[in-house]
């Protein structure tokens, strides 16, 4: 529990903490777009408005056009540090022409970077994840930093570019995601003691999957309609869908054979390429599938590999299919001990807020920089804002809408934290 110091401190900043000022936070964050790999103007944007509030601050530039913003509030070292972190990249990109048609028939009015404000809640491009969690961590750093009290422990703010589970864009470094801005302020320094990092559910985690994505080559015969019966047919884009549909009921058989502590690792078949645009009337000798395998902390890319190979080898066997595959990226889970002091606090954090025991989330299967935090010694606890419930929230609007007292509690946990940690 927080000693009396600490529940002073704790009030005094709390009292900055506003849903008009998340408002404003977030939709700062949402008006600029920042797809993977273009994140440098936003970054700037934060190291701007955090430096006009007489705030330690930099940007930390990966290269021309993707950058991170990070700040510190410098405290005595007499305790831990700790590290508010989020990631700050988009998914979509905010682009019709990018966007549609495989995340929407067209660009909804939630899928743009225009923040809107109405009932309660904010909705616009990342609005939930990642900027509505950026904004929370923002503001319970500048609510510590503003109420003028002083911490023992160096607090820090961590707003990562290329947090998504995405490879590069177009025109883009071609190592732009899967946590290379996280990485890369771990890099420069300082490390935190400890961080939490916020991104999707409201409970506390202490782990979380990593990734292996795979790629895999199905042969066929390039032939003509016209000859279709006249010579030996195989028709790799028919042959490689034999394939997405023996994948497809083999991933759920994958999760409940590696379901554990609080994951479940899930698999999708997710790009098929195959065949010339111009030229229909002719098959293709061969149709490129890619997929993602979540990895269980306690399971090895190698490991999933041998699972991998068992399988695509009896898919081949089965349909009497020629293919080859490899893995292409590979991320491992990581996991905080559950006694580590930042999961304690942050469990602590979230039954003052709430009234009640704490309740981990199982069944968990989203990978973030957590483990790329976790990967870099640095004992992590993710706690995050839950998705708004009604019957017309999909994925796509999920992704793009927040709750603003949602916020605002989420804020009051990151702030408590922060407290607990850095202050006497």
């Amino acid at each position: 529990m927080l000693t009396p110091r600490q529940q002073n401190a704790y009030h005094r900043a709390r009292t900055l903490i506003t849903g008009d000022r998340l408002a404003e936070a977030a939709s700062m964050l949402v008006d600029m777009a920042s797809p993977t790999g273009a994140e440098g103007p936003l970054a700037r944007a934060v190291v701007d408005r955090l430096t006009g509030l007489g705030i330690d601050a930099q940007e930390q530039a990966l290269d021309a056009r993707q950058s991170n913003a990070f700040a510190i509030l410098r405290g005595t070292g007499a305790r831990a540090s700790l590290m508010l972190y989020a990631p700050t990249d988009t998914v979509t990109s905010n682009s019709a022409d990018e966007d549609t048609p495989w995340a929407a028939a067209e660009l909804l009015p939630e899928m743009r970077a225009e923040a809107v404000v109405a009932d309660g809640l904010i909705s616009g491009l990342g609005a939930h994840n990642p900027k509505g969690h950026a904004a929370c961590a923002m503001v319970a750093f500048e609510a510590l930093a503003e109420s003028d009290v002083v911490p023992s422990g160096d607090l820090m703010l961590g707003l990562g570019a290329g947090g998504m589970p995405t490879d590069a864009r177009p025109g883009m470094r071609p190592d732009s995601g899967h946590g290379v801005g996280c990485a890369h302020m771990l890099r420069q320094g300082p490390k935190p003691d400890y961080a939490v990092i916020a991104k999707s559910g409201w409970s506390v985690s202490w782990e979380e999957v990593g990734l292996a994505w795979y790629e895999v080559n199905v042969a066929g015969a390039h032939s003509y309609v016209g000859s279709r019966h006249l010579l030996p047919y195989s028709n790799a884009i028919a042959n490689a869908g034999k394939v997405v549909a023996d994948l497809e009921e083999w991933f759920p058989i994958w999760t409940e054979t590696h379901r554990s502590g609080l994951v479940a690792p899930q698999g999708v078949v997710s790009f098929i390429e195959s065949g010339w645009r111009r030229m229909t009337a002719f098959t293709p000798a061969a149709c490129r599938i890619r997929f993602d395998l979540r990895l269980s902390p306690r399971t090895s890319a190698e490991e999933a590999d041998r699972a991998v190979d068992m399988q695509l080898q009896t898919i081949a066997a089965r349909h009497g299919l020629d293919l080859s595959w490899r893995r292409l990226v590979t991320i491992p889970g990581t996991t905080t001990a559950p006694d580590n002091l930042i999961i304690r606090t942050a469990i602590e954090a979230w039954e003052h807020i709430e009234g009640r025991a704490h309740q981990p989330a199982p069944g968990m299967s989203g990978a973030t920089d957590a483990n790329i935090l976790r990967a870099h010694g640095v004992p992590t606890a993710r706690i995050g804002l839950p998705k708004v419930r009604r019957p017309d929230i999909d994925f796509q609007r999920g992704m793009n809408m927040a709750s603003l007292d949602d916020m605002e509690r989420l804020t009051r946990h990151l702030l408590y934290v922060a407290v607990a940690i850095c202050c006497d």
